[in-house]
């Protein structure tokens, strides 16, 4: 059988056509919603400022991390950090007020086995990080946690440690930011 330069540069053209017509399709719906997304990132992280540092009415980006006030007066920080958890970084959001004491811990992004590690958004997990920050937390597992420990999630260390972790980079920043203050 004799191929011409016909029957091959026929359906590479089309198929170029229709590639060409997609991606001019996607771009255009990229900048389409391009605004509209970045505007909903803005506005979940500043209601997960709100929730981390609850008593703060206002937010000031300084230095890395956010400066939360109320009436004036600063009233805390809050850091965001990361941590390697199984499926990928897990992002979370720490509140730490001016005395030390961690405020509030959100997980703003993990791609962590559903039903495992995603148990780390519940408040049951996050809750144990609200105490004082010392010089970081350390997890625990099979036992009931001290001050400064916390309870790891059950079949999920790796996610455990992932927030642990984050949470532990955002009181070093703490310590950093206080003592650069």
């Amino acid at each position: 059988m004799k191929l011409n330069v016909k029957d091959i540069l026929r359906p590479a053209l089309t198929l170029f056509l229709i590639c060409l017509f997609v991606t001019l399709l996607l771009a255009g719906t990229n900048l389409l919603t391009k605004d509209r997304i970045a505007e909903q990132s803005r506005l979940e992280a500043e209601n997960a400022r709100r929730v981390v540092l609850p008593e703060a009415t206002d937010f000031t980006e300084r230095e890395g991390c956010y400066v939360g006030s109320a009436n004036g007066s600063e009233i805390g920080y809050v850091f965001e950090t990361s941590g390697k958890g199984y499926g990928g970084d897990v992002r979370v959001m720490t509140g730490i007020d001016t005395e030390g004491n961690i405020t509030g811990v959100v997980i703003l992004e993990h791609e962590e086995t559903p039903g495992l590690g995603a148990n780390a958004e519940k408040p049951s997990f996050t809750d144990q990080f609200k105490q004082a920050a010392g010089d970081g937390l350390t997890l625990v597992k099979n036992r009931a946690p001290d001050a400064g420990e916390v309870q790891a999630l059950t079949g999920a260390s790796f996610t455990s440690n992932a927030v642990t972790d984050a949470v532990n980079e955002a009181i070093e920043q703490y310590h950093d930011v206080k003592g650069g203050a």
